[in-house]
């Protein structure tokens, strides 16, 4: 059944984030000589190295695949195959896109807005990245290598190895592209970030909100009303009076939250309300939300 839903499902997700994640580097990495980080930077440097120093370029699709072959050698010897098949066919895609996409017309060539550039790039890259990740695969690259070294020094967080690694391939760009470059390659490495973190988390993010009022009663009767949103009161105590009091918690989309203070401030000018970020939100009135992302 898990083979089945493979073939349907994570096989063709995996070929559409590293296809995405490929035409980032493609389109705007590579022609602007943006380093950022991992292997598919790591393949840049080396293409502009053997350039400068032999008078032709490493094609990145090359570099690529020889760096990532002794890391799924050690992978497998080290935790098996089942856990590196997946992101082995991220990797061989990845090969493949790599060779093939430059054959493909490119709409943005002569673009030299390294700032547009580093933008479409992150965005590109961190959709890529995060098409790959629901797929519970990696492209392989410096995950891999920072999962290697976790296995044999336990006592590194996972995150730090990464970062660490990337910031080592980033700061070598400086001396083969200059400071400007570097810069511009570091923003796009911060809305990569940006841009994974939301498709993980869910891009429609809802609010939840904690209401302190003595009219709780009459605030949670209009969101009901008004906004459809159901409400819990939680009983709690006011240290400062010593009095009971009811909190309500709320959750409601982004687009609703202005009306909620609407509500709120119309019944009780003097409530007190936080109101938080939620990531996901599964359940009635918030399951479109979250399908949309995996469907």
């Amino acid at each position: 059944m898990k083979q089945t839903s493979f073939w349907k499902h994570d096989f063709w997700l995996i070929l559409l984030g590293v296809s995405i994640f490929a035409l980032g580097v493609v389109w705007f990495a590579d022609p602007l000589g943006l380093v950022i980080g991992g292997f598919s930077g790591l393949s840049i440097l080396f293409r502009e190295l053997t350039h400068k120093l032999f008078g032709f370029g490493v094609p990145i699709a090359l570099t690529n695949a020889l760096l990532n072959v002794p890391l799924f050698i050690v992978s497998i010897r080290q935790r098996g195959f089942a856990f590196a098949k997946r992101s082995l066919v991220a990797v061989i895609w990845m090969t493949i896109a790599f060779w093939l996409f430059p054959y493909f017309p490119n709409p943005f060539a002569g673009e030299t807005d390294l700032l547009l550039a580093g933008i479409m790039c992150g965005v590109l890259s961190g959709a890529g990245i995060a098409f790959v990740l629901k797929a519970s695969a990696t492209t392989g690259g410096t995950d891999m290598l920072a999962s290697i070294v976790k296995g044999r020094l336990p006592h590194f967080p996972m995150a730090t190895l990464i970062l660490a690694i990337d910031a080592v391939i980033i700061a070598a760009g400086l001396f083969l592209f200059g400071a400007v470059k570097t810069l511009y390659a570091i923003i796009s490495v911060f809305v990569a970030s940006k841009v994974l973190s939301n498709l993980l988390s869910g891009l429609h993010v809802a609010k939840a909100a904690f209401i302190f009022s003595r009219k709780s009663e009459e605030i949670s009767q209009a969101v009901f009303e008004q906004l459809q949103r159901g409400n819990t009161g939680i009983p709690a105590k006011g240290m400062y009076r010593g009095e009971p009091i009811t909190i309500l918690y709320v959750v409601v989309s982004k687009k609703e939250i202005t009306f909620l203070r609407r509500i709120i401030k119309e019944i009780d000018p003097h409530a007190f309300i936080t109101i938080t970020e939620v990531h996901e939100a599964f359940g009635e009135g918030f399951a479109e939300n979250t399908e949309s992302l995996t469907s």
